[in-house]
């Protein structure tokens, strides 16, 4: 992670959806309490996906979401490393800025990442013989820091990826998804969930 010098900072999730459940307490952070609760979000296929928003509590006072309300957030995706050893290794959750309720009735899924590729990309075949090409993005973060945050792209946009070097910019517009695997511990095989985001387009240089 040494080269990570000229980092591109763009970091922008806009999401609408239902709340599932109620707000948890996450962390402390700045002397602020932090919570957090998954929103579920469809997709045209019907499917949902379930992502997991951290707030500060002092914005969900005025705002309690109890679970099954509409919701409208806007903030960055962000990204840490679980080293308590029980799930998911790498974390992927939204920061909210702002939230608010809404009456929009269709779900919303937005995010535009400005930043670095950090790993070699990897491009692989379905077994239907589609192209697919998956990358991790190292997006810069204030205070020096940066969140590195899979991205998974298809047809022409992997072939695109695929062609690209660690270190090169990217800038591309895509959804946050979320998908079940299995993973084998000592303890058996446990159900987990990743997170990604499924790259839309990418946006050319200008």
């Amino acid at each position: 992670m040494t080269e990570m010098i000229n980092i591109n900072g763009g970091n922008s999730v806009t999401l609408c959806g239902s709340v599932a459940e109620a707000p948890a307490f996450s962390h402390v952070g700045g002397g602020e309490n932090y919570m957090t609760f998954p929103m579920e979000i469809e997709r045209l296929s019907g499917a949902l996906d379930r992502i997991n928003i951290v707030a500060r509590e002092a914005d969900l006072e005025s705002l309690p979401a109890d679970g099954g309300q509409r919701l409208r957030v806007e903030g960055e995706l962000r990204s840490f490393n679980n080293k308590g050893g029980t799930g998911s290794r790498l974390v992927i959750t939204v920061f909210a800025r702002t939230l608010s309720f809404t009456d929009e009735d269709a779900d919303v899924n937005d995010v535009r990442l400005s930043g670095v590729i950090c790993k070699p990309p990897t491009l692989r075949k379905t077994p239907m013989g589609r192209q697919i090409c998956d990358i991790m993005l190292a997006v810069n973060r204030r205070y020096g820091r940066s969140d590195y945050l899979p991205c998974i792209a298809w047809g022409r946009c992997a072939l695109d990826l695929s062609a690209r070097n660690v270190g090169d910019s990217v800038d591309l517009i895509g959804r946050i998804q979320s998908r079940k695997y299995i993973k084998n511990t000592e303890s058996g095989a446990e159900e987990r969930t990743a997170f990604e985001v499924s790259v839309i387009s990418l946006e050319e240089e200008s």
